[in-house]
């Protein structure tokens, strides 16, 4: 190793490094270090993986959960399940090596008990995804409400700021807004949207299809209505919309006025949380973070062990070990060739591979590399 040091700026650093190749040196590609250490065994894949989540972490859940990935509490778990298919296969094995024993019967009620419980444990690991999910890329939520009901000042409420334009002129916000806050260490990716009526504006007509559009895609919606007001065919249309999704209604402007909409058929018959706001005096917003808490069970999340998988990529990978293990199971339900049964199992074996390396292209591993900094 050779370390120089040098006179500060970026012009003397510059020729510096020119001299450097000039001499035969080779700039360090993307994660070039994390990858040497993975191919040199030091690390597997699901680990080097740890690093990358770990460097771009948005939360401490998130860099914790990132760090036990770093640390092979995942490739622990991983080896776990394909030990428990070794021992299933070695029973397999001995049908197909010794067919003069009588143990096929015996072996094939081990192996379905073996499998059953393989399953549970990668299904278990496959579920663990979605609040992986959530840590990793934050709840897809977005607000959603008619012209003036108090979404801009709702979302600069939420982010202490004056974020969004808040105007008494219905139709302020004609495109989307974007934030990321973080409530008890979990993320929010939250969107503001254009005011839901029937727009006469080319412009805004767009805008309010981007939010239909939107509300469709989101994890969790905030719907705002103003509540000075009595309800209108465009909070009916909002009100169908939130029916049948992950939602929660706000009645904004308490400081205002309260005609208590909550006390109507309209807002009783969707059956959501309600919870009463003034955005404009910060009022009922500790209210909502409590109900957001309560509607992810986000207190509940426990990362300190390896079952939590936010990476899409194992997820797959676990899908398909699923899919492959289940085959297996069928084929001995049904009393198919022992042999068939082999082939579900080392199918298995190898998706569960493909997690931590073992079984992986190069085009995969170069893809996972080519997101690191220079270095790393």
């Amino acid at each position: 190793m050779c370390e120089i040091n040098s006179h500060g700026g970026t012009i003397i650093e510059r020729q510096i490094l020119e001299q450097c190749l000039l001499a035969g040196a080779k700039i360090a590609e993307p994660g070039e270090f994390t990858k040497r250490a993975f191919l040199n065994g030091r690390i597997d894949l699901s680990q080097a993986e740890g690093i990358i989540d770990l460097i771009n972490a948005k939360t401490d859940k998130e860099a914790k959960a990132s760090f036990n990935q770093l640390e092979g509490r995942l490739s622990q778990k991983i080896q776990e399940i394909r030990k428990d298919i070794l021992d299933i296969m070695a029973d397999i094995e001995a049908s197909i090596d010794y067919p003069e024993y009588d143990i096929e019967e015996v072996s094939n009620q081990k192996a379905v008990n073996q499998i059953n419980r393989i399953q549970d444990k990668l299904e278990k690991l496959e579920k663990s995804f979605n609040t992986g999910k959530i840590l990793k890329e934050g709840i897809h939520t977005v607000i959603i409400g008619k012209p003036n009901s108090g979404k801009s000042s709702l979302l600069n409420a939420i982010l202490n700021e004056e974020r969004a334009i808040v105007s008494g002129v219905e139709g302020t916000t004609r495109d989307t807004i974007e934030e990321m806050i973080h409530i008890q260490g979990i993320p929010l990716k939250l969107i503001d949207t254009a005011g839901i009526r029937n727009a006469q504006d080319e412009i805004e007509k767009i805008g309010v299809e981007k939010a239909l559009k939107l509300l469709e895609e989101a994890d969790f919606i905030i719907s705002i209505f103003d509540n000075t007001k009595p309800l209108e065919k465009e909070d009916i249309q909002i009100l169908d919309l939130i029916q049948n999704k992950k939602a929660v209604i706000l009645l904004n402007k308490i400081d205002e006025k309260d005609i208590q909409l909550e006390q109507t058929e309209e807002i009783k018959r969707i059956n959501k949380p309600v919870i009463k706001i003034s955005a404009k005096k910060k009022q009922g917003i500790e209210m909502l973070y409590k109900q957001i808490l309560e509607m992810f069970t986000l207190n509940e999340i426990e990362i300190n062990n390896g079952d939590l998988i936010t990476n899409i990529r194992h997820k797959e990978q676990i899908r398909k070990a699923i899919e492959a293990i289940k085959q297996g199971k069928e084929a001995l339900e049904e009393n198919m060739p022992i042999d068939l049964i082999a082939i579900s199992m080392k199918q298995t074996l190898e998706e569960l591979s493909a997690i931590t390396g073992e079984n992986v292209s190069e085009d995969i591993i170069a893809e996972i590399f080519s997101k690191f900094c220079l270095g790393k």
